[in-house]
């Protein structure tokens, strides 16, 4: 009988010493040799009984809509705050996520942090005892109800809150060996904003967000690593390093995937090259290996700063080939008639036909084209029929380029090889850069060449 109470006392001890001599006292048959053995044993180390203790399975929320990886605010009568607890804690192997921003709502009332599963539904993370949160309206850090830290700027559509814990710098307390300390880090769009101690509870630390703005939405990716920016841009994995950025696309081997909702068109994904075209890489073209529901599908050309959520052609500086209707699209969000849709297995082609005297001159901003040489110069490298446009988004962009004529390029682009039709355009500073859209559940293509 003894042996089934031995361990009860000293498991108990690990949380409380006072109840340990409570029930050292109760069982008084215990040998003070056992006891004493019982003392010498190693205890299990804190931080992973407090991990392993939580039997919490299920995701909790109030007031929060849930769609796959999006969660809305989905307020009641009493527009209380509503709040989302994620199934699981972060752990050494999962021990980071994000919470991109799809929509601030009516006044961006969001915040983004950790709690226990304690913690109240109807309050905002990080001012409740037991949380720490990140509030995108203020860009203020809150810990157990303080009066806030500014971190940063009002966060916006399109940014990505981080938030981790640096379980390799985990602190036991000092005067009590129960209370454990971990490092609780925030990132926006990839870069760390602030590190801050704080005491791990029981059942560990749940990624958790809370919003209180009408229409309000963001979407979860967790289980995530976190990979810091500088390393990131440094990254050399399969042909990542070809990338400047994905935006609801990943990349798996040599193949792009959609990954966004597809059910509106700000759930454009947009790949982006790192490098714009130039004399020597002048043109790239994909495979559509999937075409998804819809195939829509767009290839084309974009300055480096384009909206993440907008396909090629779309906004001022770019120009792109739509799979789903063969317009093209240049720089405004209506289409001209221009070649054949495109389905699977079809390979869509883009490229710039450069004089051959075409000189780049790139600065810091990733570079500016200057020509020496007439328009002439480019009907050598290919015979093509120019296409014209009456749209006011090419009067515009023509009238906005800010240099002179000869230096308009044409851009082109092809299907399984064959030429479809070009526009001349005049180049962005910076370059044009390789860039493909995807808005359809299911849609693959192979990358770039």
């Amino acid at each position: 009988m003894y042996g089934g109470i031995k361990c009860v006392p000293y498991m108990l001890s690990c949380v409380s010493p006072h109840l340990f001599e409570l029930l050292k006292n109760l069982f008084c048959p215990v040998h003070d040799t056992t006891m004493e053995g019982l003392h010498n044993l190693q205890p299990y180390p804190v931080l992973r009984m407090k991990c392993s203790m939580s039997r919490d399975t299920d995701i909790s929320h109030e007031r929060i809509a849930l769609d796959g990886d999006f969660l809305s605010y989905a307020p009641n009568e009493d527009d209380r705050v509503g709040v989302y607890i994620a199934a699981h804690p972060l752990t050494p192997d999962m021990c980071y996520y994000e919470a991109e921003i799809i929509d601030t709502g009516t006044d961006g009332s969001i915040s983004v942090g950790l709690c226990s599963k304690r913690c109240p539904l109807d309050a905002h993370i990080g001012c409740a005892t037991e949380s720490i949160g990140f509030m995108t309206e203020c860009g203020r850090l809150y810990k157990e109800g303080s009066r806030g830290t500014q971190l940063c700027i009002r966060c916006d559509c399109g940014d990505r809150i981080g938030c981790g814990i640096k379980f390799d710098q985990v602190l036991e307390g000092r005067g009590d060996p129960f209370c454990t300390m971990v490092p609780v880090y925030f990132a926006r769009n990839g870069k760390e904003l602030v590190t801050e101690l704080v005491s791990l509870p029981s059942g560990g630390l749940y990624p958790a967000v809370g919003m209180d703005s009408v229409g309000g939405e963001v979407k979860l990716f967790l289980g995530l690593n976190w990979v810091p920016e500088e390393d990131s841009l440094m990254s050399v994995d399969t042909n990542e390093e070809e990338w400047y950025r994905l935006s609801d696309i990943q990349l798996n081997g040599q193949v792009l995937e959609y990954t966004g909702r597809g059910k509106s068109i700000k759930d454009v994904g947009l790949a982006q090259a790192r490098s714009p075209l130039n004399t020597t890489v002048h043109y790239f073209e994909i495979e559509i290996v999937d075409p998804g529901e819809s195939c829509y599908i767009a290839i084309g050309l974009t300055r480096r700063d384009y909206p993440k959520h907008r396909h090629p052609g779309w906004s001022k500086g770019s120009i792109g080939y739509h799979a789903d209707d063969g317009k093209i699209f240049i720089g405004s969000g209506v289409g001209d008639p221009f070649g054949p849709r495109c389905h699977k297995g079809d390979r869509m082609g883009c490229g710039i036909l450069f004089p051959r005297d075409y000189v780049c001159q790139y600065d810091s901003d990733g570079g500016s084209g200057e020509v020496s040489s007439s328009p002439t110069g480019m009907d050598n490298l290919l015979e093509l029929t120019l296409d014209t446009s009456d749209s006011e988004d090419e009067d515009w962009w023509n009238s906005q380029c800010g240099i002179e004529h000869s230096s308009k390029m044409k851009v082109f682009f092809t299907r399984n090889g064959k030429m479809v039709g070009a526009r001349q355009v005049c180049i962005p500073k910076g370059g044009f850069f390789p860039t493909i859209g995807m808005l359809s559940m299911q849609e693959k293509s192979t990358e770039l060449h």
